[in-house]
């Protein structure tokens, strides 16, 4: 991957990991640059809807997401973002469990040839950085916060160069 692919890829990552943040901050417990960023970048989608009022995107998502990504049984894919060089952000939400989707993440995700490369999992949330197939991003799942049972997924994706 190129130095700007590089730099995208990490500013669409950090779109992906504010917006999907639990809770709000205020400014006496971020650091400048966690409020700058915030400010700087918009949510890739409202990630308040639920699996009852989700309306699947059209596929394929573009040039910049795989094909063939796999994602959680019952999931619903309802916003595609495309941002160019930046990649492209697919938002869905599922009636899936946190924890079973978590284990997707981790075994039928790797085993479509998306190796996770580092990440970091809470209680309610997790988030990977993954490569493979041609491609490299994140993936983000947190339990919603507005939908009890459900969990929210989503995954930035750039193609990764070479």
């Amino acid at each position: 991957m190129n130095r700007l692919q590089q730099a995208a890829a990490t500013s669409v990552a950090a779109v992906l990991v504010f917006s999907l943040a639990g809770c709000g901050g205020d400014s006496k417990g971020e650091t400048e640059k966690d409020k700058d960023a915030k400010e700087g970048f918009s949510a890739a989608a409202d990630l308040r809807t639920c699996s009852k009022n989700a309306t699947a995107a059209p596929t394929p998502y573009g040039a910049g997401f795989p094909q063939h990504w796999p994602f959680p049984p019952q999931t619903t894919v309802f916003h595609i973002e495309d941002r160019g060089a930046a990649g492209t952000i697919a938002s869905g939400v599922t009636r899936t469990p946190f924890k079973q989707v978590l284990a997707f993440m981790n075994k039928d995700v790797v085993g479509a040839g998306f190796k996770t490369e580092s990440g970091e999992t809470e209680e309610h949330d997790a988030e990977a950085e993954w490569e493979g197939n041609g491609y490299r991003g994140r993936w983000a799942i947190r339990e919603s916060g507005t939908c009890a049972g459900e969990t929210v997924v989503q995954v930035v994706s750039v193609r990764a160069a070479g």
